[in-house]
């Protein structure tokens, strides 16, 4: 028996590994790995089963993968809303290689201006929570704060997270080189595998990157760490030149569009 493959069988398989990568990128590192586990596991003992003519325990299990075909969509819905997100974003299939050299000034001044705020706070234990916006917006996270849509500057955000401040309790959204919004509230992470040293500002870090793209930039008020959000993840402690390095490489990227816009007549100016 001879096996043929065509042309399109090829472009079938190639398909189907292109998801499977980025489905194994997805749930790396996430609850949703031991899920994953468990229902291998069931799989298993029902064809042991099956072979086995073991009727009553076959039955009990082929019930619980049907309810499981519909909690499924429920179980992985932070994971799913993730990869939705990422395949919706500007460049996911095609890599635009032009980068505007107006836009890469704002975002260096913005990175350095982070740089320079961040390791203040942090040495005077200011509690501080800074989104930046990419290609999500936040709209209805903006509407739960203070509207500020100012030009970006070290000394402006820093003032706002002084304990005088009446903006100083939320957070910070920052969308390309202004500071649109003060004073707002992150939906708070709903795991149950989050460490117990994390505090609310975390949680609510963790939160907003599990549905958003956003990256989140945090500051412990006990600690006086430095931690960044992203993809669902916590990365920290950062030290200035780790954060700098993340922030480069994030926002200062070879396509426009991971900056949070595109380049217009507006942001030019």
């Amino acid at each position: 028996m001879t096996v043929s493959f065509s042309l399109l069988d090829i472009i079938d398989i190639l398909i189907i590994a292109f998801i499977s990568y980025h489905i194994i990128l997805l749930i790396k590192d996430t609850p949703a790995v031991q899920l994953i586990k468990g229902l291998v596991i069931l799989f298993i003992v029902s064809f042991i089963a099956d072979q086995l003519g073991l009727r009553t325990i076959n039955w009990l299990l082929k019930g619980a993968m049907a309810m499981m075909v519909v909690a499924l969509p429920i179980i992985f819905q932070p994971e799913i809303r993730r990869g939705l997100l990422k395949m919706g974003k500007r460049g996911f299939f095609i890599n635009t290689s032009f980068l505007h050299k107006e836009v890469d000034k704002k975002v260096e001044q913005l990175i350095n201006g982070l740089v320079m705020v961040m390791p203040m706070l942090s040495s005077k234990h200011k509690g501080a929570l800074v989104v930046l916006e990419r290609e999500v917006g936040l709209k209805d996270i903006l509407e739960t704060g203070i509207i500020l849509n100012s030009e970006f500057s070290p000394e402006l955000l820093y003032s706002i997270f002084m304990p005088d401040s009446p903006l100083h309790d939320g957070a910070v959204i920052i969308r390309g080189n202004k500071i649109v919004g003060a004073n707002c509230i992150l939906p708070l992470s709903e795991r149950m595998d989050i460490s117990k040293s994390l505090g609310t500002r975390h949680r609510a870090a963790l939160g907003l990157s599990e549905q958003t793209d956003a990256l989140i930039i945090i500051v412990s008020e006990e600690t006086g760490n430095i931690s960044i959000a992203l993809d669902g993840k916590i990365t920290r402690p950062m030290e200035p030149q780790g954060l700098k390095k993340m922030l480069t490489h994030l926002y200062q990227p070879k396509i426009i569009s991971e900056f949070g816009f595109w380049p217009t007549e507006d942001n030019k100016k």
